[in-house]
């Protein structure tokens, strides 16, 4: 199975990635179809409440292009400039990223922040116009402006609406096309990435991470880097987009793993 990591970040609030995450949730399976689907990763009460992403959530999709099954790993990122933290540590375990504009807007000034933020992390950059069915659209004109602000290449730029479902179905082949497999040992010592976390009152510290190379299993002893501490791997997983269990989680993949951390200050991002 072919494996990438890529991120929603360079976009403001209101410019609809969000919206585009349900529906490519939807496309893949992940979640069911249905008119209730509205921010699913937006999971926090004032994420839903001001319908702007404040905190990264990460989903693992299975999809099928050209007779070959990917796992596609999406970090939904804020787009909101208090939050340019969550995004940058977030675009360290990506490979790539979409530049989600919309067309009736065009790029901002935060646009411009989260697109140098991927730019300075080496990342695949797949521009996207959205909400082109939108009265105001001008999608020549946004095109034209992503070219001279950023110098990308917008001959084949998607021109989408996510709310619409308007050439959603060609967003993921873009993706699988662009964005770069990521490089790793799977027969390697195992080397993670963590870059998110949070507190559950069963388990203890969740960790989000990206295995660089390795892999890690229930049961494995792992040290942190930035702590010396040893712990004990009590159970691994992917988001699917909710907390689901997997045998291990190899190089390549982002998961979840939780290992007996007692409080969020263990686990250093």
């Amino acid at each position: 199975m072919h494996s990438l990591i890529w991120s929603s970040s360079c976009n403001l609030p209101d410019h609809g990635k969000s919206t585009l995450a349900d529906r490519l949730l939807e496309l893949t399976g992940t979640i069911d179809k249905k008119a209730g689907n509205k921010q699913v990763l937006d999971k926090l009460k004032v994420e839903r409440e001001r319908g702007i992403t404040v905190k990264a959530q990460t989903a693992s999709m299975f999809y099928t292009y050209q007779g070959k099954k990917y796992l596609v790993n999406l970090i939904d990122t804020p787009g909101h400039v208090d939050f340019s933290y969550e995004v940058s540590r977030s675009l360290a375990a990506c490979q790539g990223t979409i530049l989600l504009v919309d067309s009736s807007q065009g790029i901002q000034a935060q646009t411009v922040a989260n697109f140098y933020l991927a730019f300075g992390e080496g990342l695949a950059i797949v521009p996207i116009l959205n909400k082109v069915d939108l009265p105001g659209a001008d999608v020549e004109k946004v095109a034209a402006q992503l070219e001279n602000a950023f110098e990308v290449d917008t001959a084949d730029a998607l021109a989408i609406s996510a709310k619409s479902n308007l050439n959603v179905d060609q967003v993921l082949p873009r993706i699988i096309e662009r964005v770069p497999p990521p490089v790793g040992d799977p027969r390697a010592p195992l080397r993670a990435l963590l870059f998110d976390s949070w507190y559950d009152s069963y388990v203890g510290v969740i960790c989000l991470i990206r295995v660089v190379d390795g892999e890690i299993r229930p049961g494995d002893t792992i040290v942190s880097s930035h702590s010396d501490r040893t712990y004990e791997v009590g159970e691994v997983g992917i988001m699917h987009p909710e907390q689901t269990p997997a045998a291990a989680l190899q190089a390549g993949q982002v998961g979840y793993v939780a290992c007996n951390m007692k409080t969020i200050s263990e686990a250093f991002v």
